[in-house]
């Protein structure tokens, strides 16, 4: 018979070396960011870390040594059954403790407003605006400002600000680029937001991290982060290759719930207002799920379609919705619908 201490003797190294093997092949983007936002949360995560290892490793290790030198066959260790309180343990064990809470109560804090994903980012450069639109199972990406669009992949300068307006035109998704960080929700009939810029260029992998049907896993793209002439050209080649962009191809591209990843598409013109007219046409889902307009909570059923849970929009948003209508324009796409989505601060999504 073989005993027992044996199997655990070859079976431990090589469990270790399975696993070290395995990590080899890790790209860790959250741990090796390339963009401003995504050094401070790697900072963050760092720091947080480390200060409370500053408990959980010596309770680990004053477990193995307590363990050991009170063993039963340790004749020499003191042994006293009547012992039953100590102060100065007392005030060790709950001093410190607290202390490292208050100091990560403070960096949190702290933190939370410096990396808030609305918060604009401080450049000389002018920001790019993007505006995203998440759909079953790829993503749309929207340059107002150029008239541009592109399925499943983007394209921005280095060293400059990307103003980033999200929803989506289908189910509860989360759009996230780990190496350049955030992660934040886009939700059908809202607006989110988020401020990210990359210090070097490079191909990012962005993906969906919200859990969203059969097609979820194939629901990545990439981002180039190019220099200022690469853009431009880059934008070039759209409007002279691209096809046009309306709410007809709109539609007909969100028909397409594709369960294999969906190829690069291009336009070259894009219809003014459509990142507004497909928030519009989610508002009167949202409002039959949350409040009413007077603000008294009120639970309907039977709503058809994604069920998502929202916070519906309040008596503000449908008076700047009439006056949007009133003026007879897509132009102010904000004075429509408020951000309503809770925001997650600049981390991880666990997002």
């Amino acid at each position: 018979m073989i005993p027992l201490k044996s199997p655990g003797r070859w079976l431990r190294p090589a469990l270790l070396s399975v696993f070290a093997a395995l990590l080899t092949g890790c790209d860790a983007a959250i741990l090796n960011p390339k963009g401003q936002i995504g050094h401070d949360e790697k900072t963050l995560l760092i720091t947080a870390t480390v200060l409370m290892l500053l408990v959980v490793i010596p309770v680990i290790v004053m477990t193995l040594v307590f363990a050991w030198k009170y063993r039963a066959s340790n004749t020499k260790a003191r042994y006293e059954p009547d012992w039953a309180h100590s102060t100065a343990i007392e005030v060790v064990m709950w001093s410190i403790p607290c202390m490292i809470i208050l100091v990560l109560a403070v960096l949190t804090w702290r933190s939370s407003h410096a990396l808030d994903p609305y918060r604009p980012l401080d450049s000389d450069k002018k920001p790019v605006v993007i505006e995203a639109v998440s759909l079953d199972w790829k993503w749309l990406f929207i340059y107002p400002e150029e008239k541009v669009a592109v399925v499943n992949e983007l394209t921005f300068p280095v060293d400059t600000p990307l103003n980033f307006r999200i929803t989506s035109d289908t189910v509860m998704n989360a759009f996230f680029i780990p190496r350049l960080g955030s992660m934040i929700y886009s939700m059908a009939g809202m607006q989110t937001k988020l401020h990210l810029i990359a210090d070097e260029t490079g191909r990012f992998e962005g993906m969906s991290s919200n859990y969203s049907g059969h097609g979820f896993n194939k629901m990545h793209f990439t981002a180039h982060s190019v220099t200022e002439p690469e853009y431009r050209q880059w934008l070039d080649t759209l409007r002279g290759d691209g096809k046009a962009l309306d709410l007809a191809a709109f539609d007909a591209l969100g028909a397409e719930k594709n369960h294999d990843w969906y190829p690069v598409t291009y336009y070259g013109s894009v219809e003014d207002g459509l990142f507004g007219t497909v928030i519009r046409r989610h508002v009167g889902d949202n409002r039959h799920l949350g409040m009413k307009h007077d603000g008294n909570a009120s639970a309907h059923a039977g709503h058809e379609g994604h069920a998502t849970e929202a916070t519906a929009p309040t008596a503000e948003d449908a008076a700047g919705e009439h006056a949007a209508e009133a003026h007879g324009g897509h132009a102010a796409d904000e004075h429509v619908v408020e951000e309503h989505a809770a925001h997650a601060g600049h981390g991880m999504a666990g997002e």
